[in-house]
């Protein structure tokens, strides 16, 4: 197993008072992305990706990142659907909250709200107590 020294994106976001370059955001976004594909081709679903559960490799301005935490996932086959109410509450799909059939592309969602959070300094879905809607993991 790989050891990664860089802690947690959120601490990383954090750390910079969520202030990184575009280029840094579309860098970072592209590695998840590329996860997401690379799980996703095996019929894997993350179901809940959130900045906490991305890996800094080391503590470089540039540091590589992994994802974590698979406790969650599920193997999807071709066409298969679920609609077990899994993820962390700001970043998880619509279909999700309202107990819908949905499939993998749920962490494409969850991409999108990171992505959001990169570049706009904050989450697009939050209430008056972050700590409450931002950390609450729905099972």
């Amino acid at each position: 197993m790989e050891l990664l020294r860089g802690g947690d994106f959120f601490t990383y976001l954090h750390d910079r008072k969520f202030i990184i370059s575009e280029t840094r955001a579309r860098i970072v976004a592209h590695e998840i992305a590329t996860a997401i594909y690379f799980m996703h081709s095996f019929g894997i679903a993350h179901r809940d990706l959130k900045p906490e559960n991305i890996l800094m490799v080391n503590k470089e301005e540039d540091s590589e990142i992994k994802l974590v935490d698979f406790g969650l996932t599920k193997t999807f086959g071709p066409g298969e659907t679920c609609n077990e109410p899994y993820g962390t509450l700001c970043y998880v799909a619509p279909e999700i909250l309202m107990q819908l059939p949905y499939d993998k592309s749920v962490d494409c969602w969850s991409l999108g709200i990171i992505i959001y959070l990169m570049l706009g300094r904050h989450l697009p879905f939050d209430s008056s107590d972050d700590k409450e809607i931002g950390h609450k993991t729905i099972y």
